[in-house]
């Protein structure tokens, strides 16, 4: 985090984020739901300092005080548009469970190696003040305040209730935001001479035609999506066929794809399907296996380092669908694994001296989401 004598949380650019210290600790939320296991999920606290006694191990759990949760995209209570607000801090980490609608705020400032919990914000809170339920995504605001995205009401209906503003602390807590207020994202578009809106379609996935799978036709299922911190390259994850994919995006109009590594995915060799038509590879790609162990599952979360030389991954999506789609998951835990990033030419190459094995923790395997790094990292942080 930046040193400057009177300055608020994270870096007053982009390229000085880039220039920051390496990670040397992850946050990650680690479910329970559907595995079998009775147990509350919890936020795992994972050692990534190469130096460390303890690289590359889970050094603390922080299980959450009920059941069934599904823990799903933390965030920060504030980001680095405060940088100039010595009065803020990113000392909060902002966890909402989809299932549960329960919103948990851990205290991550104390002690960063053992984080604690804050506060839990009750479902009833959500459902009355705001109308709104199965709080899927935090984010950080420049006001200081916290955005979260609903998908459902309190009835049960996944209506996308649109978006609820956690207030900041000493401010209250949740208001629904009216219609029309502006939002945090603008996607550019185009309106045509017939009257629809459009967005330039600039890399697309074709499906695989299939066969040993529920449908004939497989597509790649893109599930996160990340850009560096100097706008160079774009990263995306094929949850389905198992790939993770790099492009150098200087021209936007024109990317290039760059780099590309397979960890699994549901059309691996010798598995139960057989791809009878694919645009893109000449043959269906190897079981991904590391340190001995053929890992379960497809790419799904991705986590940047701040100076963009390691990629960050784990492969549980959401409980329901990796029991659908991946029921070995459940069974044997999901891992986080390393890949590390050519900045100069372009170029991925998995790590094989890292791996986490969440399908060895103490209370039985479990399903490791969305990674966070003290301090802010390339996806939760914003400058405005």
């Amino acid at each position: 985090m930046a040193k400057c004598g009177a300055c608020g949380p994270g870096y007053a650019s982009p390229l000085d984020a880039m220039k920051g210290p390496r990670e040397e600790l992850l946050y990650l939320p680690c479910i329970y739901r559907n595995t079998g296991i009775q147990k509350p999920d919890y936020l795992a606290t994972v050692d990534v300092d190469p130096k460390s006694p303890h690289y590359c191990q889970v050094i603390h759990r922080l299980p959450m005080p009920n059941l069934q949760d599904e823990l799903h995209h933390s965030g920060w209570n504030t980001c680095s548009s405060c940088f100039g607000d010595s009065r803020k801090s990113r000392n909060l980490l902002i966890l909402p469970a989809l299932i549960s609608s329960r919103i948990y705020v851990v205290d991550v400032g104390t002690d960063p190696r053992a984080p604690r919990l804050h506060k839990v914000v009750e479902p009833t809170e959500l459902f009355g003040k705001g109308n709104a339920a199965n709080p899927h995504t935090s984010h950080c605001l420049g006001s200081g305040d916290i955005l979260i995205s609903c998908l459902g009401d309190p009835a049960g209906n996944g209506k996308g209730k649109g978006f609820l503003a956690l207030l900041a602390p000493g401010k209250g807590f949740l208001a629904l935001l009216a219609p029309g207020k502006g939002f945090l994202v603008r996607i550019p578009c185009s309106l045509l001479q017939k009257g629809d809106w459009a967005a330039e379609k600039v890399i697309e996935v074709p499906s695989k035609k299939v066969q040993g799978w529920l449908l004939p036709d497989m597509p790649g299922l893109i599930t996160d999506i990340l850009i560096s911190l100097d706008d160079r390259f774009l990263y995306f994850s094929n949850w389905l066929h198992g790939d993770v994919r790099q492009y150098e995006i200087s021209d936007r109009r024109r990317p290039r794809l760059v780099g590309q590594v397979f960890l699994g995915g549901s059309i691996a060799r010798g598995g139960p399907v057989t791809v009878l038509e694919d645009k893109e590879l000449q043959c269906q790609p190897e079981p991904f296996v590391i340190q001995g162990k053929k890992v379960p599952g497809g790419p799904q979360m991705l986590q940047l380092s701040l100076d963009g030389k390691r990629l960050y991954v784990t492969n549980s999506l959401y409980s329901g669908w990796d029991k659908q789609f991946y029921p070995e998951l459940l069974r044997e835990g999901s891992v986080m694994l390393q890949i590390d990033v050519d900045t100069e030419k372009g170029g991925l190459a998995v790590n094989k001296n890292f791996l986490v094995d969440f399908g060895k923790e103490p209370d039985g395997p479990a399903l490791a989401h969305e990674m966070r790094y003290p301090g802010g990292d390339c996806t939760s942080d914003i400058w405005l």
